[in-house]
C-alpha cells in the first residue's frame, strides 16, 4: 500500500499517456477513392477490375483454341473449287462439314454429299491457288476454308455390299433399284458419257458421283487405277450438311429420297436374316433327332 493511501481505497487505472504519441495497435487499411478502403457495405473488399486492354490478349488465345477444337472434332468450312457438283453447290460456296459423326464410327450414307481426301492422285494436274500467311493461318484455325488441302466433294450414290450400275441412256441402278435423281445438272444424262457397271462396292467403300455428271472425274473415271473407283470410307473427312456462304444461297443437304426406296438396301439388308437362318437351322435339327429318337425308345 502506497503511503499516506487510505486503506481499502485503490487507485484508478491510468489510460495511455496520449501525449507521448500515437497508440500501437492494428495497421488500418488507408482509405480508397471513395474513403471506405475499397469495401461494400459489408465490409468486403471489392476486386478491382481489370483493364481490358490487359484481358483481351488472354480472349483471343482462348478464342483461338476453341476455334481449332471446332475445326478438329465438329464442323469444318470447304470451299467448293469446281463446277462438278452442279447445280446443288456452285463453285465458291462454302459448306459446313459435320466431322462429329465419323468420330463416333458413323459412316456415310447412300445420297450423302461428302468431302474426302484425295484417294489415289485423282486430283493430279488440278493448280493450287496462292495463298498468304494470314490465309493460311486462319485455315488452320478453321476461321477460312482451306485451298490447298487436296479434297474433293461428291455425291455418295453407293456404299459397301451395294452393286451399282448404269448402262447408256438409262439411270443409275443400286441394287437394281433405278435412282430418280432430280439434282442431276440440267440437261446432263445420268451417265452417257462415261456408262460402267456392273460393279460390287467392296466393303469399308463407297461410290461417289458428281452432280454435274458431264464435267465430273468421278468414280467412274478411276476404275482402271488401283482404286478401282471406290473411296475409302477412312478418307472421308465428312458429311457437308448446309452451304452457309454467300448468304443468298443459303441451303441445307438432305439425302435424295429416291434412296430411301424400298429395296434398294435389300443387299445388305439379307446378311443378318441369312445368318440368323444359317444359325437357327442346327438347333431345329437337333430338337427334332431328339424328339424322334425318344419316340423310338418308348
Amino acid at each position: 500500500m502506497a503511503a499516506g493511501a487510505r486503506p481499502g481505497h485503490e487507485e484508478p487505472a491510468k489510460g495511455p499517456d496520449r501525449s507521448a504519441g500515437p497508440v500501437s495497435g492494428p495497421p488500418v487499411e488507408a482509405p480508397g477513392p471513395d474513403g471506405d478502403g475499397d469495401r461494400d457495405e459489408d465490409g468486403a473488399k471489392v476486386r478491382k477490375q481489370r483493364p481490358f486492354w490487359k484481358e483481351l490478349p488472354l480472349l483471343i488465345v482462348v478464342a483461338l483454341v476453341l476455334a481449332l477444337l471446332i475445326k478438329t472434332f465438329l464442323v469444318q468450312a470447304f470451299s467448293i473449287p469446281s463446277d462438278s457438283m452442279q447445280n446443288t453447290l456452285q463453285r465458291g460456296d462454302r459448306v459446313l462439314v459435320d466431322k462429329l459423326t465419323p468420330w463416333f464410327g458413323g459412316e456415310p450414307e447412300r445420297g450423302e454429299v461428302v468431302v474426302f481426301h484425295d484417294p489415289d492422285n485423282w486430283l493430279a494436274g488440278e493448280p493450287t491457288p496462292e495463298t498468304n500467311v494470314v490465309q493460311d493461318f486462319l485455315s488452320f484455325i478453321g476461321l477460312m476454308p482451306s485451298s490447298k488441302e487436296k479434297d474433293l466433294i461428291k455425291r455418295v450414290i453407293a456404299v459397301g455390299g451395294d452393286t451399282v450400275q448404269c448402262a447408256k441412256g438409262g439411270p443409275v441402278e443400286v441394287n437394281g433399284k433405278a435412282l430418280d435423281e432430280p439434282y442431276i445438272f440440267p440437261g446432263n444424262s445420268a451417265c452417257d458419257d462415261k456408262p460402267f457397271g456392273p460393279f460390287k462396292v467392296p466393303e469399308g467403300k463407297i461410290w461417289v458421283m458428281g452432280d454435274h455428271r458431264q464435267n465430273s472425274l468421278d468414280s467412274r473415271y478411276h476404275t482402271d487405277e488401283s482404286t478401282k473407283g471406290f473411296v475409302p470410307v477412312d478418307d472421308v473427312v465428312g458429311r457437308a450438311v448446309v452451304v452457309a456462304w454467300p448468304i443468298n444461297r443459303w441451303a441445307t443437304l438432305p439425302v435424295p429420297d429416291t434412296f430411301d426406296q424400298p429395296g434398294i438396301a435389300a443387299a445388305a439388308g439379307l446378311a443378318p436374316g441369312a445368318l440368323g437362318v444359317a444359325g437357327a437351322l442346327p438347333l431345329v435339327l437337333l430338337r427334332r433327332r431328339r424328339l424322334t429318337s425318344g419316340r423310338t425308345a418308348g
